[in-house]
């Protein structure tokens, strides 16, 4: 008899690692052109446009849509199964597991916000170029920039800590020494792309 769990969880492990890792990574290499200031901003956002509408929808849905529609609505039913007790056993696996399920409950609503703000109501209601302006002004409400800061951070950790379960799920990483390197690897870079990502958000007001 087919294990369907067995194979939905690793699929679930394959799509958060490789579809949405490459679409946060992808994401934080497009907003880290403000850096270079609004002209190297608006012309990388000018280039994406250039593709043929179809094109780019079905990249959309087929990309980004359906991965992270799959990876969050089977999160959810894992999560809910999840048992998590940090605080009674506190150790640092413990607690990463907790965070883990925690960033997925958070992204959930940060998602639907972000998509809904820039995707449906700005770009496809009212019809408004996403450009180095529109974020600026967007970001310079604090609430909304710690809102968000916190969502890429949530994105970046749930990103960062799923490379170490990934290994331990697909067992490519399977006694405890090489599993701890992993995971410290992971968090170092969990780290660097915290910090990447606070100098492109500050950059808007430098």
């Amino acid at each position: 008899m087919i294990n369907v769990s067995f194979y939905l969880r690793r699929l679930h492990s394959l799509c958060g690692l490789v579809m949405l890792g490459g679409v946060l990574i992808e994401h934080l290499l497009t907003n880290a052109s403000a850096m270079g200031g609004p002209e190297v901003f608006n012309n990388g956002l000018a280039m994406m446009e250039q593709i043929p509408q179809p094109i780019f929808l079905g990249i959309e849905i087929c990309l980004y849509a359906v991965p992270i529609l799959f990876h969050g609505i089977y999160g959810v039913y894992i999560a809910m199964q999840a048992k998590n007790n940090p605080s009674e056993y506190g150790y640092s696996r413990n607690w990463k597991f907790a965070l883990q399920r925690w960033t997925a409950w958070y992204l959930v609503v940060f998602l639907i916000w972000h998509v809904g703000y820039l995707r449906i109501y700005t770009k496809g209601i009212l019809g408004e170029h996403i450009s180095y302006a529109l974020v600026q002004s967007t970001l310079a409400n604090p609430v909304v920039f710690a809102l968000y800061a916190l969502g890429m951070f949530a994105a970046i950790f749930h990103f960062c800590n799923g490379i170490t379960t990934f290994c331990m799920t697909w067992g490519i990483t399977k006694g405890p020494r090489s599993q701890c390197v992993v995971d410290k690897g992971a968090m170092g870079l969990c780290a660097l792309m915290c910090l990447f990502t606070l100098a492109f958000m500050s950059s808007y007001f430098m």
